[in-house]
């Protein structure tokens, strides 16, 4: 009367060969180079808009530290030509300093000092900046 079940019930336990794992370094390691890599895509907007020098020396080492993470791939760099409409700095440097402080907590948990250091610096660069932009 019934047909018998011919293949497994999708309630039973998954074989834990079924799919890939990743350690909780390697997860901290993919979430820390997301993070310094969008600080580096707002900086290299921010170097667009309002050339500096710390802003160079910012994105290099931005760049250097995604690298080590990503085993040693180079991240995409952001070419802004020109805006449609100029962005506000202060609105930039904003993002750029919660961008870092996302960076510094996952840096801190992975127990990566180099990290934590440059997203450190960085939080009070861009909090510095906007200040300045900001009373302008």
């Amino acid at each position: 009367m019934y047909e018998p079940i011919r293949t497994k019930s999708v309630h039973a336990m998954a074989d834990p060969g079924d799919f890939p794992h990743r350690s909780r370094e390697e997860e901290l390691d993919t979430q820390l180079a997301a993070h310094l890599a969008a600080l580096l895509a707002v900086t290299d907007e921010l170097r667009a808009l309002a050339p500096a020098a710390d802003l160079d020396d910012a994105a290099e080492q931005l760049a250097s530290e995604v690298s080590r993470l990503r085993g040693g791939l180079v991240p995409v760099r952001s070419a802004v030509v020109t805006a449609i409409h100029e962005p506000h700095l202060n609105a930039l440097h904003q993002r750029a300093h919660a961008l870092a402080g996302r960076a510094l907590v996952v840096a801190a948990s992975r127990a990566d000092t180099a990290a934590a250091i440059l997203a450190a610096r960085r939080m009070d660069a861009h909090a510095g900046a906007a200040h300045l932009v900001g009373a302008l």
